[in-house]
């Protein structure tokens, strides 16, 4: 069972997954906020129920699963919608990355929340030990958005202005890997901040 927690955020096209499968492949747990949003609403769940009951039994395909298609569009360009949605989503997913942190083992877990910044920070997550932003340039983000979604340039502009700043991403990190450039220096990176976690957790 792990005691120390390690937030993992940054931007769109930042490189968040890249550094989490090098964390992964060094046999350190990580626990992915999108898979958490993902499973607090599937069928059976309390915060699905809810989210019947504030959109409509319409929201809920066939086969009793969260219509999301649905539900984006309800939400995309109403942000009374939006803000009910997630007053339903996010304390599930904070109670359910909890409880996979709490439970991993190893000498540290990883809670990988790409839109840390966005939903209230070490506010909203008071249990992350330390949080590590992986940093890139916005020209750089813009271009692999490009290169990885084959979309416009402003579209790639509008999916990187709906984020938080890079500024205020950074202004909440304890440590940063900077993601510019070739694998290897962001392997090592990867495996110094593993060191310094390791011995830091065994402080505990």
């Amino acid at each position: 069972m792990s005691n120390f927690t390690i937030g993992l955020t940054g931007g769109i096209a930042s490189g968040k997954s890249e550094v989490s499968r090098r964390f992964e492949a060094l046999g350190i747990v990580v626990a992915d906020a999108d898979v958490a949003a993902r499973e607090v609403v599937a069928p059976g769940n309390p915060a699905l129920a809810r989210i019947v009951g504030r959109f409509g039994v319409d929201i809920v395909q066939a086969d009793g699963t969260l219509d999301r298609a649905l539900l984006r569009q309800r939400v995309f360009a109403n942000d009374d919608e939006r803000r009910a949605l997630e007053a339903i989503t996010h304390p599930a997913i904070r109670r359910r990355m909890m409880d996979i942190c709490t439970a991993a083992p190893g000498p540290y877990v990883i809670a990988a929340i790409p839109l840390l910044t966005e939903v209230g920070g070490r506010a909203a997550y008071p249990w992350l030990d330390r949080i590590l932003v992986v940093d890139t340039p916005v020209a750089l983000q813009h271009a692999r958005l490009l290169r990885r979604d084959n979309i416009n340039a402003e579209l790639a502009d509008r999916m990187i202005q709906a984020q938080a700043t890079r500024e205020q991403r950074l202004a909440l990190a304890d440590d940063v890997i900077v993601n510019d450039g070739h694998p290897d220096a962001l392997q090592a990176q990867v495996e110094a901040l593993d060191q310094r976690y390791r011995d830091l957790a065994s402080k505990r």
